[in-house]
């Protein structure tokens, strides 16, 4: 440790830390453009100078490491001077767009020219332009602002692992772009947007829509993937207007996956907005009323065998729970939450949840993947284990479809079932890798789990952890990742069958459906079908009755992330028209059955939800060992050749919301390889 003096301030710091770093443990703040905390040091736009007794000149000091001793003054006559050049440099070829620049009132440029800045300029001359890059759908760029910073370029080579920004030319020529004209192939090319300390790089889909002053925040939790990112949802009228990435350091950090960050436009699109009942084939408007008495009237006398029930990937936890204990009053245990046909164990919670946790991942020494792109998957959970790999080399193994880029090295180990059953077995050269090492973890894909083998998958990949050192008493390495944020709640609160059972079987004659796209074609012929749920798709046109539900931006719920860790979302906007959120429907339904339902307010539900399962008692994620090696049910010797396919063919729509977003239909006919496209390419 070395002792250090700032403004007289002592502070007692680690070796080799910067001495900017060290200005910030004494409370001083530094201004710095292209210094990020996440981020390597460039030291190249100067504004971060400090003065050090007995050295002839300002330093910079993000690129300078503390010596014991040291003396640091932060707000000397040479410091004022130094911060003063460096602004009026920084601002020659700067344009006056801030009344027109969407990074107006949020910009570190703007907040340092006032506080460290000159009111004046000696500079005549005309300011350059720079020609605007394309940079994909989601981004804009107005690069004559750009101060050549180049954290843009250095989150996309560390973070992002796609090293596709660069410099070209030199001096007053330089300028930041892609080498040859093309979007941007990264699922996280929206960060770029928040760490960009100008208004070089900003919203494309939010361009000229709103001022930050003008906007409600709301604190909640992106559901559209199972990472569980804290986001900060922006609204103005009643209308989702952005979402931002909140920090946590134990989940997502500061970024956030493109997807969740730019699909909110269809919040508004495909809603459904009020009750229907179906009448002569035809489906037609209806009061709350008319909707809850045709229920009713087709439920009445049907046996609790005759009914089932399905939850989709999106459902929040007290929606479940309702949904749960109405079947259980109806007489009904035919409930099902895995849509995707994956294979889960629910009988204990480490055979279904992501048991290192997020931030675990740091700590791992060696990774298998196995049925899981997980670049797609949960882009920030990829960019963890990116970080880690690039911090420590760590041994990488992919089962899965050979040619995969998941931004780091990794070997390919093979492409479906018979790589898993020599791995099970032991017999494979990266068995070698997992036992010599500490902290060995594997992730499973979801994915790999639906398909016929799916038990014997899982089994087989249970068996793998438990040979090559990943149960430990104080360490867990067996992950599974999930694709969604309401699929682990449902497990938890037993949203599934018993033995042997299932919620569409050719008995059934009523099925009820959360918010659950299920195939038409599934259902039996005949059978009365309720859906509830907030957007209109292919489930919602075979159903009888439709409820309107309330999208994740439109109410106070409780979340559960693909690591256990229990999380709650605020409302941010009303939800359309008639449309409620959804364990008020179903309260209101119960009580319509003759079955009421015992709560009446959101604490009551969320009482009774800590009651069924006490993890929702609390929050967070507690890093846990494995005391019980015993494996879920399922023989590991049955898992078949068939190659692993990707879980999300089509990463820009894989849910409702995305698939009714306009910005996400762009993205995807950019981004994905059609047909037509490789014939006219040939």
């Amino acid at each position: 440790m070395a002792k250090v003096t700032v403004d007289g301030i002592e502070v007692e710091v680690p070796n080799g830390v910067s001495v900017l770093q060290a200005c910030e443990a004494a409370g001083k703040e530094i201004p710095r453009f292209c210094y990020h905390e996440r981020l390597s040091v460039a030291g190249n736009c100067r504004m971060c100078l400090v003065e050090v007794e007995k050295a002839p000149k300002p330093i910079a000091s993000c690129a300078y490491p503390v010596a014991d001793g040291m003396k640091v003054f932060t707000d000397s006559e040479m410091v004022r001077k130094g911060r003063r050049g460096v602004m009026e440099f920084l601002l020659i070829n700067h344009p006056l767009d801030c009344p027109i620049c969407d990074q107006g009132g949020e910009c570190d440029l703007q907040d340092q020219a006032v506080a460290y800045g000159l009111d004046k300029s000696r500079y005549l001359e005309e300011k350059r332009s720079v020609k605007d890059k394309y940079m994909g759908p989601l981004i804009k760029t107005i690069m004559t602002r750009c101060i050549q910073c180049t954290r843009c370029v250095r989150f996309a080579t560390e973070v992002a692992g796609v090293p596709e920004l660069g410099a070209t030319n030199r001096g007053e020529g330089m300028e930041i772009g892609t080498y040859v004209e093309k979007a941007l192939t990264t699922e996280l090319s929206g960060n770029l947007i928040d760490i960009c300390p100008v208004g070089a790089l900003t919203s494309r889909p939010y361009a000229f829509v709103s001022r930050p002053w003008e906007l409600r925040k709301t604190d909640s939790v992106d559901v559209l993937d199972a990472t569980g990112t804290n986001i900060r949802v922006d609204a103005r009228s009643g209308e989702v207007l952005r979402i931002l990435p909140r920090t946590n350091d134990d989940v997502n950090e500061e970024w956030m996956a493109d997807r969740g960050r730019f699909s909110f436009d269809g919040l508004k699109r495909r809603r459904l907005d009020r009750p229907w009942v179906k009448v002569d084939g035809k489906l037609k408007p209806a009061s709350w009323a008319e909707a809850f008495g045709a229920i009713a009237a087709r439920l009445k006398g049907l046996p609790g065998d005759r009914i089932g029930a399905v939850v989709g990937e999106l459902a929040d936890a007290e929606a479940i729970l309702a949904l749960k204990e109405l079947m259980g009053a109806l007489g009904s245990r035919n409930l099902e939450c895995r849509t995707d046909g994956a294979a889960l164990d629910a009988s204990r919670r480490d055979f279904y949840t992501f048991n290192t946790g997020i931030a675990g991942i740091e700590e791992a020494d060696a990774l298998l993947v196995i049925g899981s792109d997980v670049r797609r998957e949960a882009p920030v959970i990829n960019a963890r284990i990116r970080k880690r790999v690039a911090s420590g080399g760590i041994p990488v193994g992919l089962v899965g479809p050979q040619g995969l880029d998941l931004t780091y090295p990794h070997r390919w180990l093979g492409e479906g079932g018979e790589t898993l059953r020599a791995l099970a077995a032991g017999t494979h050269p990266f068995n070698e890798a997992l036992r010599n090492a500490k902290r060995p973890m594997l992730i499973l894909g979801r994915g790999a789990l639906a398909r016929p083998d799916g038990a014997a998958v899982l089994a087989a990949a249970w068996q793998v952890a438990a040979q090559n050192n990943m149960l430990q008493p104080d360490w867990h390495g067996f992950n599974l990742l999930h694709l969604f944020g309401g699929q682990v709640a449902a497990l938890d609160l037993g949203f599934v069958p018993p033995q042997g059972g299932a919620a569409i079987a050719p008995q059934i004659q009523a099925l009820w459906l959360l918010g659950a796209e299920v195939d038409p074609a599934a259902i039996p012929a005949g059978a009365f079908v309720v859906y509830q749920g907030h957007h209109g798709e292919a489930a919602a046109a075979r159903a009888d009755v439709i409820l309107p539900g309330a999208a994740y931006t439109e109410k106070d719920a409780t979340w559960v992330n693909t690591e256990g860790r229990v999380q709650r979302g605020r409302i941010a906007v009303y939800p359309p028209g008639e449309a409620r959120e959804d364990w008020k429907i179903l309260r209101a339904a119960s009580e319509a059955l003759g079955k009421r339902l015992p709560y009446d307010s959101l604490e009551a539900v969320r009482a009774r939800l800590a009651q069924v399962n006490p993890v929702f008692a609390g929050t967070g994620f507690a890093p846990h060992g494995c005391t019980d090696q015993a494996g879920p049910a399922g023989d590991a010797g049955a898992v078949g050749d068939a190659a692993f396919a990707p879980a999300l063919p089509n990463y820009w729509q894989a849910d409702p919301i995305s698939r009714a977003s306009a910005t996400m239909a762009e993205c995807a006919d950019v981004y994905l390889v059609h047909p037509q496209k490789q014939m006219a390419a040939e």
